[in-house]
């Protein structure tokens, strides 16, 4: 797929690449073609996050998270020539397939964000597991289309994350603006 584009795998290409009959394919992929290439899809989204989980590390606070989130996450994107391809070349192909994906990315990302803040000082009212799933569709949506900010920039990425992402979640997120 990397090499030849989505829309040209063929599940006897696949059978012949990888030395097997066409047969061996189909027992792996009763679906066929397309369940492979949904398996290859979901496959590659599992390896961009647990790469970019690594390149995260360990870390203990929300604010931390989403900014070495928000960075790590751009630039790997940024960087992802198959990705970006298929989304330049091939959109129709990969957008349907990433749709199908992207809610068990969102409910992983949100459950590791409720289990942070239930751990921070919130503001009055603010259910950790409400601004969980606030905070992981923005963060996604960042990644994906990062709008004004620098992601490049870690100084701008933790004014965004300080001063808006968290201003409404936080007590008080160190480096906010005060009101």
């Amino acid at each position: 797929m990397a090499r030849d584009g989505i829309g040209r795998v063929t599940v006897e290409g696949v059978a012949r690449e990888a030395g097997v009959a066409r047969a061996t394919v189909y027992r792996v992929f009763p679906g066929g073609r397309h369940e492979m290439v949904a398996a290859t899809v979901s496959w590659a989204v599992g390896e961009f996050f647990a790469g970019l989980a690594l390149e995260i590390g360990p870390v203990d606070d929300a604010a931390t998270l989403l900014e070495r989130g928000l960075v790590a996450g751009r630039r790997r994107l940024a960087e992802h020539e198959v990705l970006q391809h298929a989304l330049q070349v091939e959109a129709d192909e990969v957008v349907p397939q990433l749709a199908s994906v992207m809610p068990a990315v969102l409910a992983f990302l949100r459950r590791d964000l409720a289990r942070r803040l239930e751990t921070e000082r919130l503001r009055p009212g603010v259910d950790p597991e409400e601004a969980a799933d606030v905070l992981s569709r923005l963060a996604l949506s960042l990644i994906g289309t990062r709008g004004a900010w620098d992601l490049d920039d870690p100084a701008e990425v933790r004014r965004l994350v300080r001063g808006h992402l968290l201003a409404g979640v936080l007590a008080d997120p160190e480096g906010a603006p005060t009101v």
